[in-house]
């Protein structure tokens, strides 16, 4: 993602300062933070430098102070004095504090316990709370034994409780079937996006991979696909795994058949040509532009194209809301991430950011009131 992609960049620049100013540990920090935001070779080679050099490469592609056995074998000697007088400077520093909330995000016995919510949380109960949390136990901010496993913890509280669906299941057989801080030993109620997946939906300005955004007439659609574990034990011959894969079949031809019959609409909201959709009209309520084919004006009058055009306007008003929900989401994300990492910068970009599907649905709502 490009906000990834930002953030490394500024990582490699905060790491060039820091070897500048010699500071080998706080430049070899931000150089892995670069690699695990957005993976380049610039930072690889400045790290690799450093390992062996204590220093980054000059611009000939040579060591500083051109003497690189002197150097390594330094670093090999301070390596040893290290060890000798205890842990590593590698080592992750936390605190007390850290350690004692991890503790207690595992040793909660719910979804709720784990967001620090009531069961009639709203979503945006539930979004504050797990905003709150995931930058609290993110692994780079986090780095106490078990901090991952807490954050994965959250992740998936968050996910199965904004999933109506799966907060129903939940609230009814949850306790007796599930226990949260163990998800990857359930199926029941694991979550279908990843923690990260999720963490850069809410603050890197990114939609997971693990979704499907389907376009129908306009309208987005978000179809999430569960990621399946094969747990079941082999069974033998062909026959039980023909068996196993007939109800999967029967459901695709089925699907297959289904979308076969289904009627085209006579109209599109983008202009396409392969569809013959290439004659442009507005309705006469919203002056929503969209397509039709050569034979519209012949088929399609009166009441007929009164209940096409209103159609048309509910298409296009719903996909302004899902782009409006996207926008203020990118932009309160970024915002929360600016705010959190002390980034003026991102900030003044995240302010500046416009919403305009936003705009456009408040104008189209005047209308309608008016």
């Amino acid at each position: 993602m490009d906000s990834n992609k930002d953030e490394a960049e500024r990582c490699i620049k905060i790491a060039v300062n820091a070897v500048s100013n010699n500071q080998p540990d706080k430049a070899r920090k931000f150089l892995e933070k670069a690699q695990r935001l957005f993976p380049t070779d610039e930072a690889k080679n400045l790290l690799e430098s450093l390992a062996q050099n204590g220093k980054p490469p000059d611009e000939n592609g040579g060591p500083v102070n051109g003497d690189e056995p002197t150097m390594r074998h330094r670093n090999h000697r301070e390596e040893a004095e290290a060890s000798a007088h205890g842990p590593s400077e590698s080592a992750k520093p936390y605190t007390a504090e850290q350690l004692d909330a991890v503790k207690k995000i595992k040793s909660c016995k719910d979804y709720y316990q784990i967001l620090g919510v009531e069961k009639t949380a709203s979503e945006d109960d539930l979004k504050k709370a797990y905003r709150k949390l995931a930058l609290k136990f993110h692994p780079d901010k986090n780095h106490a034994p078990g901090a991952t496993e807490a954050f994965k913890a959250i992740g998936n509280a968050y996910a199965v409780l904004s999933n109506t669906e799966k907060r129903r299941q939940y609230d009814q057989y949850g306790e007796e079937r599930s226990h949260p801080c163990r998800q990857r030993n359930h199926r029941d109620f694991e979550a279908d996006i990843s923690p990260e997946d999720l963490f850069n939906m809410f603050f890197g300005g990114g939609f997971p991979t693990s979704n499907v955004h389907v376009y129908r007439n306009g309208r987005m659609h978000f179809a999430h696909h569960n990621r399946q574990e094969r747990r079941e034990q082999q069974r033998d011959g062909g026959l039980a795994l023909f068996v196993q894969l007939m109800p999967i079949l029967i459901l695709i031809i089925v699907s297959a058949l289904s979308q076969l019959m289904v009627t085209q609409p006579p109209y599109s909201l983008s202009y396409r040509l392969s569809a013959g959709y290439i004659h442009k009209r507005h309705t006469s309520h919203l002056k929503v532009p969209f397509y039709v084919a050569d034979s519209f004006n012949e088929e399609y009058s009166g009441n007929n194209l009164k209940n096409v055009e209103r159609s048309v306007e509910e298409d296009y008003i719903s996909n302004l809301r899902n782009n409006c929900w996207k926008e203020k989401q990118q932009k309160e994300g970024l915002l929360y991430r600016a705010r959190y990492f002390g980034d003026s910068e991102l900030y003044q970009r995240a302010q500046r950011m416009g919403t305009p599907s936003c705009s456009r649905l408040s104008e189209i709502q005047v209308i309608l009131d008016g």
